[in-house]
């Protein structure tokens, strides 16, 4: 009786530790201005791919998906889609694709 509460102890700390992901941030752009074609860099924390799996350019009504072109746990960088100028926030789908995250950084398109 004792080693099957143990076990079922164990299990559920296992599972705890699986269940709780850090979610993704970016704090930071660099540039935050530029046009269509331009290299872009978002700095932050829990970006890797095991927490990030897609990128967007969101105005509040439409998502526009960006190529990702580099990834650490730091830093994603992508490539400016072509959309219209105007200002958008980014927007990151979360590895297991059950979250879309908008980002408290602006991205002004010329």
């Amino acid at each position: 009786m004792k080693t099957l509460l143990l076990i079922a102890a164990v299990l559920c700390l296992v599972a705890g530790l699986f269940a709780f992901q850090p979610l993704p941030r970016c704090s930071a752009l660099e540039p935050e201005t530029g046009k269509a074609g331009d290299a872009v860099s978002a700095k932050g924390e829990n970006l890797d791919k095991a927490s990030v799996s897609e990128l967007y350019l969101t105005d509040g009504s439409k998502d526009t998906k960006v190529a990702i072109t580099g990834q650490t746990g730091t830093e994603v960088k992508f490539t400016i889609p072509q959309v219209k100028p105007g200002r958008y926030h980014l927007a990151l789908l979360t590895a297991n694709k059950m979250s879309m995250i908008e980002q408290p950084v602006v991205l002004t398109i010329e």
